[in-house]
């Protein structure tokens, strides 16, 4: 009971500064005019300026085989819950040239969505604060921002080309601010360079590595807001998201982490994010590569919403099972 109540006080937060979010968007305080103005903030300022803070002298990160390991499992888990979401979409009666198989016929993957959507895990927004306050180490921290350039590298590559069906994807695509703050980060560790930058850096990187999350979560509850008058809910797509992101795709998390000889801090990282929902991310993409939205947003509002009762269970019984 007292673990299932420490993570309900861990996840409780989330939640409501998701809905303030959402509040603010509705009574127009965080117009839509304002999204990509913030959106850039986060994305290129403050999550690059959290990643080195937490990674400038991380002493985890100074052993390569946890950051190959990291790293490693983030994107093969990644590839391998797309790849179950791929198996199962026929199930729920969608094929990778258009929507339902007995639908409308049109000419994008509902698919190939299905499979990033349900594949992919809110690694980021929703699994920073969990981590800081289930496990407030930033050696965890450290090595949940490693293993996420694995998950970077497998949404930008195999995930695109799920969604977009284009098989030749250019390098440029990985050329995101986070992405290179994780490399730098990575670097910087592993030649031990990082006792050499100076602390007005470091202390620069902490103030504004602390606006990261708040603002990102806010985004996400304005996101929520519009997605929720544009869904069109089905039970065949909505249960088979629960099931691929919020049963198995825990199981496969949990396994590895139970029987692979990883580091501590990496098997707290997978006990979160072994716990998460979908991310909203796809939703993006299948906007701007051809992908079916309306999958994605299903797949995300449903598995959020479950998950507000999964997620309590599945970390306290990971914490269990992988004696944390």
């Amino acid at each position: 009971m007292h673990e299932s109540l420490l993570v309900l006080a861990a996840v409780f937060p989330v939640y409501l500064i998701v809905a303030l979010g959402a509040s603010l968007r509705r009574w127009q305080i965080l117009s839509p005019g304002l999204d990509q103005g913030l959106m850039f903030l986060a994305v290129n300022v403050f999550f690059p300026c959290l990643i080195l803070d937490k990674m400038i002298g991380a002493e985890v990160l100074r052993d390569p085989s946890v950051v190959f390991s990291s790293a490693g499992i983030g994107l093969v888990l990644i590839l391998v819950a797309m790849a179950i979401g791929w198996l199962i979409a026929p199930l729920l009666g969608l094929a990778s040239g258009g929507d339902l198989s007995s639908g409308n016929g049109s000419n994008t993957g509902g698919k190939r969505t299905f499979a990033v959507a349900a594949g992919l895990q809110n690694y980021g927004y929703m699994a920073i604060p969990l981590v800081i306050y289930l496990f407030p180490d930033d050696n965890v921290m450290a090595v949940l921002f490693t293993h996420n350039l694995g998950v970077e590298i497998a949404m930008w590559t195999v995930g695109l080309m799920l969604l977009s069906g284009n098989r030749k994807l250019s390098y440029k695509v990985l050329m995101k601010a986070p992405i290179i703050a994780m490399v730098v980060g990575l670097f910087l560790a592993l030649s031990h360079l990082d006792s050499y930058v100076p602390a007005v850096m470091t202390n620069t990187f902490e103030m504004l590595g602390q606006c990261a999350v708040p603002l990102s979560l806010l985004l996400v509850g304005t996101t929520w807001y519009d997605l929720l008058a544009k869904a069109s809910m089905s039970w065949r797509v909505s249960l088979g998201g629960i099931v691929v992101r919020l049963f198995l795709a825990p199981i496969l998390f949990l396994l590895l982490g139970r029987y692979l000889p990883l580091a501590t801090e990496l098997k707290q990282v997978l006990v979160v994010q072994a716990a998460l929902p979908s991310a909203m991310f796809p939703i993006v993409l299948s906007k701007h590569y051809g992908g079916k939205t309306e999958i994605a947003i299903e797949v995300v509002i449903a598995t959020t919403a479950v998950s507000l009762l999964t997620m309590p269970f599945v970390i306290s019984f990971g914490r269990y099972w992988l004696e944390l």
